[in-house]
């Protein structure tokens, strides 16, 4: 009869290990990509964030302008009305020309009016792009944390050969990958990351 040789406990635990730790190895790769796709949106809701508040301030700025050039043809209308009001004896050819004037004052003025509503659209809109990457950002901040952590402990479990380690990992990256999930489709509101 043929002699059957039985593995050494130390050969068995060396390539149980050795499974443990491709397979970690593995699957901290697989945080290390999340990690790299968290970052990628965390930069993003940033200079969305920022860009938006900068053209938010520009729009903000050429209402302004548009509001003061409004005011200025109102001005200029009501101190022509009030002169021709005063001026009763003036010839009818003056007065025709000053209403005529009056009413390219008028227009000027509706249309500064109506511009002005557009560009305040517009800011509005840019605010609230604004806000949206503004609560996008803490989630890709934690997500960040969570899955740096996890790959530290995965990386921990594999020198100390740890299940538990290990399962501490797996759950801290399904956190940071959930955060992270819910920073691009803002889902759930956590209140206490704002």
């Amino acid at each position: 009869m043929a002699e059957i040789e039985l593995p050494k406990p130390e050969e068995i635990e060396e390539v149980r290990s050795k499974r443990f730790t491709r397979r970690v190895a593995f699957t901290t790769a697989i945080f290390a990509v999340m990690l790299a796709i968290t970052s990628l949106g965390g930069n993003n809701a940033m200079k969305g964030m920022l860009l938006s508040q900068q053209q938010a301030s520009d729009q903000w700025a050429f209402y302004q302008s548009k509001v003061i050039r409004e005011h200025l043809y109102r001005l200029q209308k009501m101190q022509l009305e009030a002169g021709t009001a005063s001026s009763a004896k003036a010839p009818a050819a003056d007065l025709q020309r000053v209403q005529a004037l009056i009413k390219d004052l008028a227009k000027e003025e509706a249309r500064y009016n109506s511009e002005k509503k557009t560009i305040e659209q517009e800011a509005r809109r840019l605010e609230r792009e604004r806000d949206i990457n503004n609560a996008k950002d803490p989630y890709f901040d934690y997500a960040e944390v969570m899955l740096q952590i996890a790959i530290v402990m995965a990386s921990i479990s594999i020198l100390s050969l740890s299940r538990p380690v290990f399962y501490f990992a797996l759950a801290a990256a399904t956190v940071g990958s959930l955060l992270c999930l819910n920073g691009y489709l803002l889902v759930v509101h956590l209140p206490f990351l704002h």
